[in-house]
């Protein structure tokens, strides 16, 4: 079992040894019994050589996990022990998961100090970083990417693309799906952008277009402000089409009800089944900045070895056995994380957000 006091390596450097304070003067003697009233152990195993940064060098003897399951009800203990079971066993402190009602009461959590880990989306990343100091560590893995596009989707070729139209295999289906304006051009989609938004400008005034909930990343910010930035009045200059969810803004544009439509990258697989000639009739003519996925962010408080320890144990989970990674999969709808976090996108993000904050 480890100990709960360690050392910080980006803090301190050298330990106090029992020799020196046997041959200290009085004044260094003084010194030394205050430093041993304070916890010090007999062989100055685990004190620092102050005691400024004592606090910031004790591990807590309990950690706190808050997120958002993709499971409910009944199966959710289930779910979450293994995870917090790996990470207590790694940190040797006991780890809990608490279950958020939603992403923004991660955020409330964290700032309460009911939790001091949050799994979460990236808007609740960025305003914990943004009003609590909060640290990146992870970023959320989906289908191998940390990122992706929405896109700008149409049944009307002849007027959003300036070139031929392509088709491209999604990897994460095997369907085979147009394209057009660059957004693909080689025979596996990749899904990288932006691409194609100068387009956006061609969407005409009344235009019906699809949008989904104004909170949607895929579904509306970012094609909004993508459409802003063409000279597009989002607001009167384009009839909007308001849907429910990726699917029904695919269907919207496939069954003529919406010139335009924008979903994340590539949610015209989701219906494949109901209308199969999408990959043909729905043309992607754009691609807007990446939106970033979730990840995980840890309290301010938490000492700077834990946290290390904790980045390098949840960067390793899905790959330490089979059963971890159809937890992962299971519990948060994830594939891996990754400890490359890409701060900027997450920056990004909170600006988008602000946008429609006012």
């Amino acid at each position: 079992m480890r100990q709960n006091m360690r050392q910080t390596p980006r803090r301190l450097s050298h330990k106090t040894t029992l020799v020196t304070a046997l041959a200290a003067t009085t004044a260094l003697a003084l010194a030394g019994c205050g430093a041993e009233a304070s916890g010090s152990d007999s062989d100055g195993g685990s004190d620092s050589a102050g005691t400024t940064d004592s606090d910031a060098t004790e591990w807590p003897e309990e950690i706190t996990i808050s997120l958002v399951p993709s499971v409910e009800g009944e199966d959710l203990a289930e779910a979450l022990d293994p995870l917090t079971t790996y990470l207590s066993d790694g940190l040797g402190i006991t780890v809990e998961g608490v279950v958020a009602t939603d992403y923004a009461a991660t955020v409330e959590a964290l700032g309460a100090d009911q939790a001091q880990v949050l799994i979460t989306d990236a808007g609740s990343l960025y305003n914990a970083m943004e009003q609590y100091d909060a640290e990146l560590i992870l970023r959320d893995v989906r289908f191998g990417a940390t990122s992706y596009a929405s896109i700008a989707m149409t049944n009307d070729p002849g007027t959003y693309c300036a070139d031929e139209v392509v088709t491209a295999t999604y990897g994460a289906t095997g369907d085979e799906l147009s394209y057009c304006n660059g957004t693909e051009a080689g025979p596996d989609a990749t899904g990288q952008g932006p691409a194609g938004l100068d387009t956006l400008g061609s969407i005409a005034e009344g235009t019906p277009v699809a949008l989904q909930a104004a909170t949607s990343p895929a579904g509306y910010q970012y094609p909004v402000v993508a459409m802003r930035e063409q000279g597009i009045d989002t607001d009167a200059g384009i009839q909007q089409i308001p849907v429910e969810g990726n699917n029904n803004a695919v269907l919207a544009v496939a069954n003529g009800d919406a010139e335009v439509g924008f979903a994340y990258w590539d949610a015209r697989s989701t219906v494949t089944e109901e209308v199969p000639t999408v990959g043909e009739d729905v043309v992607v003519f754009a691609y807007t900045e990446m939106i970033p996925n979730g990840g995980v962010a840890v309290a301010p408080s938490l000492p700077e070895d834990l946290v290390a320890e904790l980045t390098t144990l949840m960067d390793d989970y899905a790959d330490s056995s089979e059963e971890a990674a159809t937890v992962m999969f299971d519990l948060v709808g994830l594939s891996d994380w990754s400890a490359d976090t890409a701060e900027d996108e997450i920056t990004r993000y909170g600006e988008i957000l602000a946008e429609f904050s006012q």
